[in-house]
């Protein structure tokens, strides 16, 4: 990532930390960005969140672990991660109509993870999200040897959480990712 990059990318993410600061009381942005100029391969994730349409911002901090969260803010689902299926078996075990890639393995690549549906609860409390599309989220095991996958949405003011084949992929459904700095 070059430094003009990095400038605009730590500027982007801290006007809209100024522009909803509801999402994050009493958090410090001169800390989070010490944290990031500590681990720039977080600059990277940040920076993919951004360019695939996420929107990511701080949404709480972990003082156990010292570690901010950065989550998918966009209104709905970011653009450039949706018609995936869950995950890389899923895609490999389809014979035609392959989508372009899988959920878990692009958030791999990014270097985040999938919302559990929690996470994706907690984030719902601080906004509406996915008014209009869906979310895959991190799915159990169990869930997922039967070759099952979670997702959540949210309609007529409430959150809900469905099951699809990990096989499928819809225009409408992505996933949110999780950074933790």
């Amino acid at each position: 990532m070059s430094f003009d990059t990095y400038a605009e990318l730590l500027q982007q993410l801290h006007l809209r930390f100024e522009q909803n600061m509801s999402r994050h009381p009493d958090v410090e942005w001169d800390k989070i960005v010490a944290k990031l100029q500590a681990n720039p391969q977080k600059l990277h994730s940040l920076n993919e969140m951004e360019r695939t349409g996420g929107e990511p911002d701080v949404i709480g901090y972990n003082a156990e672990t010292d570690e901010y969260c950065f989550v998918d803010c966009s209104a709905e689902t970011p653009k450039a991660r949706r018609s995936l299926c869950y995950y890389q078996a899923a895609l490999d075990a389809r014979k035609e109509h392959k989508p372009q890639d899988s959920a878990c393995a692009m958030a791999a690549a990014m270097g985040v993870t999938l919302l559990t549906e929690q996470q994706y609860r907690d984030l719902q409390t601080l906004g509406e999200f996915d008014l209009k599309s869906s979310s895959w989220i991190a799915t159990p095991d169990t869930i997922r040897q039967l070759d099952g996958a979670l997702f959540c949405d949210r309609r007529y003011g409430r959150v809900f959480t469905y099951h699809n084949g990990a096989g499928s992929y819809y225009a409408v459904r992505g996933f949110r990712g999780l950074l933790r700095v």
